[in-house]
């Protein structure tokens, strides 16, 4: 008998518990086969990011500093140092140019990243 999961339940999938994440420092998971970048601030709050960095070309966003930039929570790139809006994945410093991001959700102190919502 196959267990029954609630209606978009597939959407979503538990990555790691909120304890398992540093405050301001990235993470990396691989989610529904798409290499993310996960950053927890210090309000609780869990973005998730695509990890492959657009000017480097590498995946390593995850690596990169976290912090405030005029109320923007963002990631700065380890390579370029280009910042990377956590709540929209727009590039600070290219308009044109963003990552993708996912939604993120935490039940009962598990960490969920679902679908792509933006880039």
């Amino acid at each position: 008998m196959t267990p029954r999961q609630a209606p978009g339940a597939a959407e979503w999938q538990a990555v790691c518990r909120l304890d398992d994440l540093e405050v301001e420092r990235g993470a990396t998971a691989l989610v529904h086969g798409q290499a993310m970048a996960l950053f927890r601030t210090v309000d609780d709050t869990v973005y998730a990011l695509g990890n492959h960095d657009p000017f480097a070309r590498t995946s390593m966003l995850a690596r990169g500093i976290v912090g405030l930039r005029a109320g923007v929570p963002f990631v700065a790139s380890p390579t370029h140092r280009h910042g990377f809006d956590l709540r929209t994945g727009r590039c600070l410093d290219d308009p044109h140019v963003a990552v993708p991001v996912y939604a993120v959700q935490i039940i009962d102190g598990v960490v969920h990243v679902g679908r792509r919502v933006r880039s």
